[in-house]
C-alpha cells in the first residue's frame, strides 16, 4: 500500500496529523498558556531560596518575618502551578481523546472506501492492527508523553528565560555545556525512528499472520498443520521481539546521556560561579538560586530522553495511520457525477479489455484476463456468464459492479459511464450477492437491517414473504431474531445464501449480480434458491456466474466466455441447438450429475 508520508520527518508528521484530526490541536494555546503559568510559578521558588539566603540571613540575625512572608509566597506559587497544571493536563488530554477517536472514526471509513486491490495487496490484519495497535499507541503516547512534552517544553522555555535574566553570564555556561546533548538525541533519534518503524511493521504483519491462523483454524487441523504452523508463526513472533528489543537498546542508551550531561553542566556552572563570585556580583544566595533553576532546566532534557522514545514510537504509528488515509479511495469518484435513470438498467460493454496491472503489457503473461468485450444486456434481463475457470466470468461482474474498472473501454449502466456515476448511486442501485455471503455475528434481523437501517420487521418480514421464504424462516427457533453465529457459522451454506437474498430484496437494487449463487448446496436448498431467485431477478436486470448449468438453464441469455472472449451468446434453448461448444459443456455436465446419482 502506497505510504508517501513516510519520508517526512518527525515535526512534519506530528503536522500532519494534527491537521487530519482538528481536535488534536483545538485550544493548544490556550493549554500551553496554562502550562507556561504551572511551570513559571515553580521557577519562583529558586528566587525565594536566593532571597533568603542573602535578604533572610544577616551575620548576626534571621529575619524571621521575611522568611516567613518568602514562604506564604512560595506557597501561593505552588498552589498556583498545581492548579494550573491540572488545568492544562485535563485540556490535553481531553482534546487527545476527541482527537484520536475522530482519527479513528476517519481511519475506519477511509479502509472501507479503498478498492478491493488495496485491500488484497494487504492482509486483514495489518488493516486492523492500523486501527487498533497504532491508534492505541498514540493514545498512549498523548496520555504521558503528548503531555511530558508541554510541560517540559514549557518548563524549558520559562527557566531558560529567567536562566538569562538572573546572570547571563551562568546561563551561557549551562547552555553551552547541555548543547551537545542536542546533537546526540538527534543522532540516537535518527536510529530509533528506523528501529521503531520495523518494530510497528512486523506488529502489523504479525497481526495479519494471527488473523489468517485463526480464520483457517479448521483447515489446520483437518490437515494436522497445526505444529508447522506454529512453528512459522513463532519465527514472526521472535523477529517482531528481535525488532522491539533492538528499539529498547537504541533507547536505553538515551537516560543515560541525559544523566551525564546533566552532572557536567551542574558542575560547570558551580565552578563558573566560583570564579565570579562576589567580586562579579555574584551572592552565595545567587549562585545557591542558579543551581536550583539548572536542575529545573536539565529536568524536564532528562525526561526528553524517556519521552522520545515513545515519540518515535508514536510518530511510526501516525506515519503507518496517514499512509493509509493517504491512499486514494479506489475507484476514483468523478468530479461532476450523473444520476442512473430511474427503472430497470441496461448493461453495456465497449471494446472492454482488462488486466491486473495499469497496462496490458503489465501482466506478467502479456494476456488480458478480458479481450475486447463487446456486449449489451437490455434492462430486465437474466443472464448467466458460463465458462471454465479463469475465462473471465468474475471479473466481467466485478467491472458491472465497479469493483474495478477496464484497463481499455467503457462499461456502462443505464448509458452511463460508470465512472461518471457516484459510488453512493451505484450503491443503492446494483447489488452484489457474492459466492460466500459474509454474515455478522449477530441475528438475521441485524445482517439484514445494516443494509436498511430504516427497515422495520415487518419489511423483513414481507421480504421472505416476496421471495417465497415463509416456510424457512419458520423452521428458524426465532425466527429473523435467530443468532447466526460467528461469519453465519449456525447456518449452512445454502442458508447463508438465502439471507443474501433476502438482504438484497430488502434493498430492492435495479441491477444483481449473483456469483455462484446456487454452489455448494444441498437439492432442497438449491429448490429454494431457485425460487427465491425467480422472485428476485423479476424486473431487474441480473448477472448470474454459473457453474451449476442448471441456473443457465433458467436464465433468459447464456454467454460462454472462454480466455477472455465471448465465444457465444444466446438462450439456453438456442444454444443447445446449436450444438456447440455450450451444448458440450451442457451434456457434459448433465452426464456427471446423472452419474453421480
Amino acid at each position: 500500500m502506497n505510504e508517501p508520508v513516510t519520508r517526512f520527518g518527525s515535526a512534519r508528521t506530528i503536522g500532519r496529523g494534527m491537521r487530519v484530526a482538528p481536535a488534536l490541536s483545538h485550544g493548544l494555546g490556550l493549554t500551553f498558556g496554562f502550562a507556561f503559568l504551572g511551570t513559571g510559578a515553580r521557577l519562583v521558588i529558586p528566587i525565594l531560596i536566593q532571597q533568603s539566603i542573602d535578604h533572610g540571613l544577616q551575620p548576626n540575625q534571621v529575619r524571621v518575618s521575611f522568611i516567613a512572608m518568602l514562604g506564604v509566597i512560595g506557597a501561593c506559587c505552588v498552589v498556583v502551578s498545581s492548579v494550573s497544571l491540572r488545568v492544562a493536563t485535563k485540556r490535553l488530554g481531553t482534546r487527545a481523546e476527541e482527537g484520536l477517536f475522530s482519527l479513528r472514526i476517519k481511519l475506519f471509513d477511509h479502509i472501507h472506501r479503498l478498492s478491493l486491490a488495496d485491500h488484497n495487496e494487504e492482509k486483514r490484519g495489518a488493516l486492523v492492527s492500523r486501527v487498533t495497535s497504532d491508534i492505541e499507541t498514540l493514545t498512549m503516547f498523548f496520555s504521558w508523553g503528548g503531555l511530558s512534552l508541554l510541560l517540559d517544553g514549557s518548563q524549558m522555555v520559562a527557566v531558560a528565560s529567567v536562566m538569562l535574566a538572573y546572570d547571563w553570564r551562568l546561563a551561557l555556561v549551562a547552555f553551552a555545556v547541555s548543547a551537545p546533548l542536542v546533537l546526540v538525541l538527534r543522532l540516537v533519534q535518527a536510529k530509533l525512528v528506523s528501529a521503531h518503524n520495523i518494530s510497528r511493521e512486523r506488529n502489523a504483519q504479525l497481526l495479519g499472520v494471527f488473523s489468517e491462523m485463526v480464520s483457517g483454524a479448521e483447515t489446520l487441523r483437518a490437515y494436522g498443520a497445526v505444529d508447522v504452523v506454529v512453528d512459522s508463526v513463532a519465527k514472526d513472533v521472535r523477529r517482531r521481539g528481535d525488532s522491539n528489543i533492538r528499539a529498547g537498546v537504541i533507547g536505553a542508551f538515551l537516560f543515560p546521556s541525559g544523566e551525564v550531561f546533566a552532572v557536567f553542566t551542574v558542575m560547570a556552572v558551580v565552578g563558573a560561579g566560583l570564579l565570579i563570585g562576589p567580586a562579579g556580583g555574584l551572592t552565595a544566595g545567587a549562585l545557591v538560586g542558579f543551581v536550583f533553576l539548572t536542575y529545573r532546566f536539565l529536568e524536564p532534557i532528562a525526561e526528553f530522553t524517556e519521552v522520545i522514545d515513545q515519540v518515535q514510537s508514536a510518530v511510526a504509528s501516525l506515519r503507518r495511520v496517514l499512509g493509509v488515509l493517504d491512499t486514494p479511495i479506489g475507484p476514483a469518484q468523478p468530479v461532476s457525477p450523473t444520476l442512473l435513470p430511474k427503472g430497470a438498467l441496461s448493461i453495456d460493454f465497449v471494446d472492454v479489455s482488462f488486466a491486473y496491472g495499469s497496462r496490458l503489457d503489465d501482466v506478467d503473461d502479456d494476456t488480458p484476463v478480458l479481450n475486447s468485450i463487446n456486449l449489451h444486456v437490455p434492462g430486465g434481463q437474466h443472464i448467466a456468464l458460463v465458462g471454465p475457470s479463469g475465462s473471465g466470468k468474475t471479473t466481467l461482474a466485478r467491472l458491472i459492479a465497479r469493483l474495478a474498472d477496464p484497463t481499455l473501454g467503457n462499461v456502462l449502466l443505464g448509458g452511463v459511464g460508470l465512472t461518471r456515476v457516484e459510488n453512493a448511486d451505484l450503491r443503492r442501485r446494483l447489488i452484489v450477492v457474492p459466492q460466500e455471503p459474509f454474515l455478522f455475528a449477530d441475528t438475521i434481523a441485524y445482517n439484514l437491517r445494516f443494509a436498511s437501517p430504516d427497515a422495520t420487521d415487518a419489511v423483513l418480514r414481507d421480504a421472505f414473504s416476496d421471495l417465497e421464504l415463509d416456510d424457512w424462516l419458520e423452521t428458524l427457533p426465532y425466527g429473523i431474531d435467530t443468532h447466526v453465529g460467528q461469519r453465519g457459522g449456525s447456518l449452512s451454506a445454502g442458508e447463508r445464501q438465502l439471507v443474501a437474498l433476502v438482504r438484497a430484496a430488502v434493498v430492492r437494487p435495479d441491477v444483481l449480480i449473483l456469483d455462484e449463487a446456487t454452489s455448494s448446496v444441498d437439492a432442497s436448498t438449491e429448490v429454494r434458491i431457485s425460487r427465491a431467485l425467480r422472485k428476485l431477478a423479476l424486473g431487474r436486470t441480473t448477472v448470474s456466474i454459473a457453474h451449476r448449468l442448471s441456473t443457465a438453464a433458467r436464465a433468459e441469455r447464456v454467454i460462454l466466455l472462454e480466455n477472455g472472449r465471448i465465444v457465444e451468446d444466446g438462450s439456453h434453448d438456442q444454444l443447445i441447438a446449436k450444438n456447440g461448444r455450450y451444448a458440450r459443456q451442457y451434456q457434459t455436465w448433465v452426464s456427471s450429475t446423472q452419474s453421480t446419482i
